[in-house]
């Protein structure tokens, strides 16, 4: 077993629960700009899609990657039976009780700004019908990333297992290549798979997603094995982020006044090729400042770890609710954003510490570990390698 003190990693710590956090931001921006949503205000912004499109292009891949890396060390100290149990009773129960009681609520509100005059009670039944949103009213809504990641960590677990326990040498060449290859590579899958498949997040059918999300875990899986390369990506944080600078801004002149639609084949395939550069290079530059600067042991970090799951499985259905009753309001866009992002997550942190938390029989649905009774007092050591533990874990979910 390897010394999980020495491997505690803190900044992935930091990045899950900031990478989680801007999703309440991100699915609130959502009400406000003309893109597929739920429901939508009375008033749309234009200004506020280009930070949209900017999160739009890391965000879900950086928590693939952590994930990836929560895997890893998860697979570090348990048999694959073990892990196996975890994952089903970590990922599997909660995206179940969140179809059948919190994703529900999200469809009610949409449904009623379609036309639906019953109440929650009347509609409620109708998802047992098991037709697929958006056609029915059955859907995992934002949950998506649960079933995604439950299956890649089961699916791939005996290429997981062989690769914790294969040595990679590591050279001087190799670093830059794998420094530079993934770029290229999604930039091959995306030409090939993003216009025969158009991303769904139904699982089944949405191969495009599959190529780019599974690169991510892997990459994020193996990045532990790589010292070296992370001491790499470290070095390289300042010219990555001239790339990402770079990448973006192209991006952004080369869409300029244009839909995608209207392209040919070949401006297609360029944007393509822009737009996967342009997510690498961010993504290692947040890991390289990340890796740098956020390692180290925040007061409040063991409790945001663990509370980040649970606000994940309810933050959406916290934000349509209040957008719901906000929508019709003579407001302006930024007093309104305020007021769901700030509600949503004061009342997900009220729910969540004091209402889940505290609560065996909930715990376990949304994703946490059931209180164990009290133990007499343990070494410093040994606190260290309890709280390491349950932090690389965590990652992994």
């Amino acid at each position: 077993m390897e010394n999980l003190i020495k491997t505690r990693r803190y900044e992935f710590d930091w990045l899950r629960v900031l990478a989680f956090s801007l999703l309440i931001f991100y699915h609130t921006g959502m009400f406000f700009v003309a893109w597929e949503w739920h429901l939508k205000n009375n008033q749309l912004s234009e200004a506020l899609e280009l930070p949209m499109q900017f999160m739009s292009q890391w965000r879900m891949s950086l928590i693939f990657l952590v994930s990836g890396v929560g895997v890893y060390y998860a697979l570090g100290y348990r048999p694959a039976g073990t892990f196996t149990k975890d994952r089903l009773k970590r990922i599997l129960l909660p995206l179940v009780i969140g179809m059948l009681v919190v994703v529900p609520p999200q469809v009610y509100f949409e449904r009623l700004t379609q036309g639906f005059q019953g109440n929650y009670f009347q509609f409620f039944p109708s998802i047992f019908e098991f037709e697929p949103y958006p056609e029915g009213n059955f859907s995992w809504h934002h949950l998506w990333y649960l079933a995604y990641v439950l299956c890649y960590s089961l699916l791939l677990l005996p290429v997981l297992l062989y690769l914790r326990k294969t040595q990679i040498q590591e050279t001087a060449g190799k670093l830059w290549l794998l420094l530079v290859a993934p770029a290229l590579w999604l930039s091959v899958g995306a030409v090939l798979l993003n216009n025969r498949f158009p991303a769904t997040n139904a699982l089944l059918d949405d191969w495009a997603n599959h190529f780019l999300y599974i690169t991510m875990f892997l990459f994020g899986f193996l990045l532990m094995k790589l010292p070296q390369l992370q001491q790499k990506i470290k070095e390289v944080r300042f010219g990555n982020l001239v790339l990402a600078v770079s990448a973006f801004s192209l991006l952004l002149f080369f869409m300029h006044d244009r839909e995608f639609e209207d392209l040919s084949q070949t401006q297609q395939a360029m944007y393509f090729v822009l737009k996967s550069c342009n997510r690498w290079f961010w993504l290692m530059t947040i890991l390289g400042f990340a890796m740098t600067h956020l390692s180290f042991k925040g007061k409040y970090l063991a409790q945001a770890n663990e509370m980040v799951y649970p606000f994940y499985i309810l933050h959406q259905t916290v934000i349509v609710a209040l957008a719901f009753y906000l929508r019709d309001l003579d407001w302006a866009i930024f007093p309104k954003f305020a007021l769901i992002s700030g509600g949503t997550f004061a009342i997900c942190f009220l729910l969540v510490r004091y209402v889940i938390m505290p609560v065996n029989w909930l715990r376990v649905p949304f994703g946490l570990a059931p209180r164990k009774p009290a133990v007499p007092a343990m070494s410093p050591v040994a606190v260290e390698q309890k709280e390491s533990g349950k932090a690389v874990v965590g990652a992994g979910f």
